[in-house]
């Protein structure tokens, strides 16, 4: 931020300056569009794909391992 008694950035921080601001609007802009996919998701109640026929090695486990016994 600036400090209040100065009235503009001098010249040659034009670029950075103006670096700054788009990064400030991308990250907005970001939020933004977080906020809309998290609304959309929680608004939506999708049902899950494959609910019950989870195919992946960590599901085809039906027990927890004994201790030390990770392979």
């Amino acid at each position: 931020s600036m400090p209040r008694r100065y009235s503009d950035y001098p010249d040659s921080y034009y670029c950075w300056n103006s670096i700054s601001s788009i990064g400030s609007m991308i990250s907005l802009n970001s939020l933004i569009f977080l906020i809309f996919i998290i609304l959309e998701s929680l608004i939506s109640k999708r049902m899950m794909l494959f609910k019950f026929n989870q195919s992946s090695l960590e599901w085809l486990n039906s027990c927890p391992p004994l201790e030390h016994s990770h392979i």
